[in-house]
């Protein structure tokens, strides 16, 4: 039976659950990833800077584990160009199914991914990473909040990160960053995310390729321990910010990371492991790992024992599930045990349907809330657009503070038809089309207000027959900030 968390991106990627392993470079390799994938979730092979050879090894393993889809995750910014051109040239040789790409957006390589049948997934930290990815080919996209461990893109929290994205693309997006049980799963979905994107709590496994001594450093982390730092820096470009677990390094014992002087604290195999590197201790390490790049999420207080993966995996999976039906129940109930029985043999009010006492029925009020779903997911890409092409500074910000109240909307609504059992549309609305086809900035302007314009009208012939009071609340305040917007953008256009 198919599981309650079945998004359309397990279709995409072949899996039975929007459990995503994490790349995780040094830690996801062949076992980790086939024991994600024979559980029923997807694994990406972390092959950052690696050989050719190696992927092709990798990508091997796998296929002699499991027949399920797999991908590979690559990184261009932190690979030299020619070696990052041969393993593209491995992953395409080997009809890797899925490669995902973070950092620096490469329109080249999703482009050639593209015309050799390979889907393409993007890890972004912002909207307009999102926005570009998805102009650039990219067909899933997975947003990074701050939460995350390893390198982090952005500095948005990812829920609101998560509802940002959402509104702005139209493809699928799955969520990153401090995820580590069911009840994060859960949550996610309820913001639009069709599923997450998992590292930490898998690096804490069996099957994963990190050294034991940082997998029980994860089951030891407290709450809040994490750090975000630019210290380990060596091999990624300068600037780039990782979430890791308190060493000697952040406690500033070794001195300034960017002092210039190399000092080895390990080796794995031949390579040197050079202090301030940005590589994590793996099972093929020696050397002073404490003192290397101990990546974690906040997710790490989550993580109570080193397990099988597949045990992990199935128990998100069960809390989550189980979440999403105490969800669906309590929305049926109105968030009690049992609907009230009515104290009158002959009114029998408890069971009266909505529409006979005036009010939409749940099954309409789905229909009108995915309607202005749609229509918000619209205003929210052109605003978005609108704003990054307008040449007027005072237009831009106008249309990004409308952007921000857009998101805002989707996120709302994507709640309540959450709540009342329905099942969120994942389209566009027409008018984003129709206001893109529109050239001048002033005159798009003026065209989103006439959509805005609908909005207000549609939330009006709505309220008064909304009955729940919570729901009445969100959608007058939605109207009042619609409002708004028409007068501020009826300003500025004189």
């Amino acid at each position: 039976m198919r599981s309650s968390l079945h998004t359309p991106v397990c279709d995409l990627l072949g899996c039975d659950y929007p459990v995503v392993l994490a790349g995780m470079g040094g830690v996801s390799r062949s076992g980790l990833v086939s024991a994600v994938t024979a559980a029923g979730g997807f694994g990406f092979l972390g092959m950052v800077r690696e050989s050719p050879e190696l992927i092709r090894a990798e990508v091997a393993g796998v296929r002699a584990a499991t027949g399920r889809d797999f991908g590979v995750n690559l990184i261009p910014a932190a690979t030299d160009p020619t070696l990052f051109a041969a393993e593209l040239d491995a992953c395409i040789a080997e009809r890797v199914p899925v490669v995902s790409l973070f950092w620096d957006l490469s329109v080249g390589a999703i482009q050639r991914l593209r015309a050799a049948g390979i889907l393409v997934a993007c890890q972004v930290g912002s909207v307009r990473e999102a926005v570009a990815a998805e102009q650039a080919g990219a067909q899933i996209l997975i947003a990074q909040g701050v939460e995350a461990g390893g390198h982090i893109r952005g500095t948005t929290p990812l829920a609101a990160l998560v509802s940002q994205v959402v509104a702005a693309v139209g493809v699928p997006v799955l969520a990153a960053g401090g995820i580590a049980t069911g009840q994060d799963l859960a949550a996610l979905r309820g913001l639009g995310a069709q599923g997450a994107v998992i590292g930490t709590a898998f690096l804490a496994t069996e099957e994963s390729y990190a050294h034991t001594y940082h997998k029980q450093r994860i089951v030891d982390a407290k709450a809040g321990m994490t750090v975000r730092t630019d210290a380990f820096h060596v091999n990624w470009p300068r600037g780039a910010y990782v979430r890791v677990l308190p060493n000697s390094v952040t406690g500033g014992v070794w001195g300034d990371p960017f002092s210039g002087r190399r000092e080895a604290i390990g080796k794995e195999g031949e390579r040197t492991i050079w202090l301030f590197s940005t590589d994590s201790p793996s099972r093929a390490m020696t050397g002073n790992l404490e003192a290397m790049a101990l990546y974690a999420g906040e997710g790490a207080a989550q993580i109570g024992a080193i397990v099988p993966a597949a045990e992990r995996l199935r128990a998100i999976v069960a809390v989550a599930e189980a979440a999403i039906a105490a969800d669906a129940v309590s929305a049926r109930t109105g968030g009690v045990d049992a609907a009230p029985v009515s104290a009158s043999p002959v009114c029998y009010a408890g069971e009266a349907d909505d529409r006979y006492m005036g009010f939409a029925a749940a099954d309409e009020l789905l229909a009108i809330l995915n309607e202005l779903l749609e229509a918000e997911r619209a205003g929210a890409r052109v605003t978005a657009r609108t704003a990054a092409e307008a040449p007027d500074a005072a237009m831009a910000e106008l249309m990004k503070q409308v952007y921000a109240d857009e998101a805002r909307w989707c996120g709302m609504l994507l709640g309540w038809v959450r709540r009342l059992g329905g099942t969120p549309s994942g389209q566009v609305g027409a008018f984003y089309d129709k206001a893109m086809a529109i050239a001048g900035i002033a005159e798009r302007a003026a065209f989103i207000n006439r959509g805005q314009g609908w909005v207000v009208r549609k939330l009006r012939e709505i309220l008064a027959r909304v009955r729940d009071d919570s729901l009445h609340a969100d959608l007058a305040d939605m109207l009042k900030a619609h409002e708004e917007n028409i007068a501020r953008v009826n300003e500025k256009l004189g």
